[in-house]
């Protein structure tokens, strides 16, 4: 890693303290026309899916890539995938082992039997100025590392994944910009797919190397639980639970093993 450079094109912005790397992106996102990574030492308010608070020590890894996608929302959503994908790659760059690693729908990706990862992603829409055209949105991708330090296993939901952290189950010690690197370079290549090949080639990849793919598992939709047997995602990214009834395509749920 200690020649790994940083992708051509793609801006960087070092933060000590903020309150969130995602609410730090969109604030600047009218200013800024190229993509750009936003890392900060810690966050004040960090959080994570259903506005869940993300408990964000010093040492871990807090990152938010702005994009001014020009696709659909249906197709700006899938790049979930296309972060999952790079952060696996980024975790076997620093030395995790392959076989160590699995990714979790929607938006997990778990080291051994925990979770070591997520992903949000936050979009919103803001005007032009008068020399320029609106723009339809912009996309904040928050990811979070445990690369030093996890969230305490008592506070997780029971049920849930436990947290682990890249150091407990591997000893690597390895610094967020170190980390951040690896990552931007991984998430320009699989963009760059995304961009030229679609979704397709992300899918095959995702489902590769997919957690629990072709077993019985639990999602749960608001305060409705189905269990069925996971048995792939869809060209639009839906979890697709095969059921009693028969196939079920899930687009958002809460997954528990």
């Amino acid at each position: 890693m200690a020649g790994a450079a940083w992708p051509a094109g793609v801006g960087r912005v070092l933060l000590p303290s903020i309150d969130s790397t995602n609410a730090e992106a969109m604030r600047r996102a009218p200013h800024v026309s190229g993509p750009c990574w936003f890392m900060a030492e810690e966050q004040t308010a960090g959080r994570g899916r259903r506005a869940r608070p993300w408990v964000s020590p010093r040492g871990n890894l807090y990152a938010t890539l702005l994009l001014h996608p020009k696709e659909p929302p249906q197709i700006v959503a899938l790049r979930s995938f296309v972060a999952a994908l790079a952060l696996r790659d980024a975790l076997l760059a620093i030395g995790v082992p392959a076989d160590a690693l699995a990714l979790k729908w929607p938006n997990d990706v778990l080291l051994g039997s925990g979770k070591v990862a997520g992903i949000l992603l936050e979009s919103q829409s803001f005007p032009g100025t008068a020399s320029q055209a609106p723009r339809s949105s912009s996309l904040a991708i928050g990811i979070g590392v445990n690369l030093i330090g996890h969230p305490d296993p008592t506070a997780v939901e029971p049920g849930a994944v436990l947290p682990v952290s890249v150091q407990s189950q591997t000893g690597l010690q390895i610094t967020p910009e170190v980390f951040l690197t690896a990552l931007a370079t991984a998430y320009a290549g699989w963009e760059g797919l995304f961009v030229t090949q679609g979704f397709a080639p992300i899918r095959a990849a995702w489902l590769a190397h997919a957690a629990r793919l072709g077993t019985p598992i639990r999602a749960r939709t608001g305060t409705q639980d189905r269990v069925g047997v996971f048995e792939t995602i869809d060209a639009d990214g839906n979890l697709m639970l095969r059921m009693a009834e028969g196939m079920v395509a899930i687009p958002a749920a809460e997954v528990f093993f």
